[in-house]
C-alpha cells in the first residue's frame, strides 16, 4: 500500500473530525429529545404502562432500541479510527439507517411539537453526514516536479 503524505492524512483526519464532532451532535440531540420526553406527562404515563407510541415495550424492543442508538455512538469513535474509504462507506451507512429510522419514528402516533423540533435536526445532522461522507475522496498530493524541471 502506497504512503500517504503528511499533509494528505491531515486533510483526512481534519474530515473524519468533523464526521465524529457532527455524531456527537446527532446523538446529543437523540438523547435531549429522550430526556424531555420523559418531562411530557402523556409520554411518561406511556412509559410507565409499558407502552411507546402504540407498541409493546418487551425486551426485544429495548435490545433493539439499545443497538440502533449504539449505531450513532460507535460513529463518534469508528469515524475517528477508520481507513479512509471504509470510514466513508461507514459513515454513508450508519447515516442512511439513522435517517431511515428518524424519519419512520415519525409516523407512529403523533409527534409532539418538540420532537419534530429534534427529528428536523436530528435528521438533518444525518443526511448531511451522508452528503459530506459520500463526497469525501481520498486527498492526493501532486506528482513530485524533479529537480531542474520547468514548471
Amino acid at each position: 500500500m502506497a504512503r500517504v503524505p503528511v499533509a494528505d492524512q491531515a486533510a483526512n483526519r481534519g474530515r473524519a473530525g468533523l464526521l465524529s464532532t457532527l455524531w456527537i451532535f446527532a446523538v446529543l440531540n437523540y438523547l435531549y429529545c429522550d430526556v424531555l420526553g420523559h418531562m411530557d406527562g402523556a409520554v411518561l404515563a406511556e412509559l410507565l404502562r409499558g407502552e411507546a407510541g402504540g407498541m409493546r415495550i418487551t425486551q426485544g424492543f429495548l435490545l433493539g432500541a439499545g443497538v440502533l442508538m449504539e449505531v450513532p455512538i460507535a460513529m463518534v469513535l469508528l469515524a475517528r479510527v477508520l481507513p479512509q474509504r471504509v470510514n466513508r462507506w461507514a459513515n454513508i451507512a450508519a447515516a442512511a439507517v439513522m435517517t431511515a429510522a428518524q424519519a419512520g419514528s415519525l409516523l407512529v402516533g403523533t409527534p409532539t411539537g418538540y420532537y419534530v423540533l429534534y427529528s428536523v435536526i436530528e435528521l438533518a445532522c444525518t443526511v448531511f453526514i451522508m452528503g459530506y461522507a459520500w463526497t469525501w475522496r481520498p486527498v492526493r498530493s501532486a506528482a513530485p516536479v524533479p529537480v531542474g524541471a520547468a514548471r
